[in-house]
């Protein structure tokens, strides 16, 4: 009997559905975002919760717990670094589920699972930056003349027409019929 076994089985194996949670809560915890389908989104935002709440609490055993799950020691420090101390004051729902549509080729229900209110690292980061100066403030090179006008059509010179018009005047276009009207003379 499966009485309080309150798991999506997700047609996979206990192994298998355990490896596809620590793979979709890392790319979660590096990204901020991600895309999949619901049933996977509903069942990783149970283990994602935990996991911040671990990051919350912050001791030694919770990062090994935490670790048990992820299995990689970068993303581990990045959500008790991180991640955790964004979400101090708030008592759960760290996650939003938005629900994008269907996925074409298998018409799977597809849902964007990411944190509320999350800055990624780099956001601060890129905020922190000065602005960049407006086009008014930049001086203006002077222009040239040259480039003020704009460029005419170049015409040729009297002297080039005159030679143009000679070299057409001395060949003359044969026409086709003289041509075949001098083959049967000859």
């Amino acid at each position: 009997m499966r009485h309080q076994k309150r798991v999506a089985k997700l047609g996979r194996t206990a192994s298998h559905r355990k490896a596809l949670m620590m793979n979709l809560a890392t790319a979660l915890i590096q990204h901020g975002k991600i895309k999949t389908t619901d049933a996977k989104a509903k069942e990783l935002r149970r283990v994602i919760e935990r996991l911040i709440t671990y990051g919350k609490r912050g001791t030694v055993h919770h990062r090994r717990l935490a670790f048990r799950v992820l299995h990689d020691r970068s993303v581990v420090k990045s959500l008790f670094d991180h991640i955790a101390p964004q979400y101090a004051d708030r008592q759960g729902g760290y996650t939003r589920i938005v629900k994008l549509g269907f996925r074409d080729n298998d018409c799977a229900a597809v849902s964007l699972i990411e944190f509320v209110d999350y800055k990624l690292p780099g956001e601060s980061k890129k905020a922190s930056k000065p602005a960049k100066k407006s086009t008014s403030d930049k001086k203006e090179k002077p222009v040239k003349e040259e480039q003020k006008q704009p460029e005419l059509k170049k015409t040729k010179t009297p002297e080039k027409k005159a030679k143009t018009e000679k070299a057409v005047k001395e060949e003359p276009v044969p026409d086709t019929n003289e041509k075949q009207a001098e083959k049967p003379a000859e």
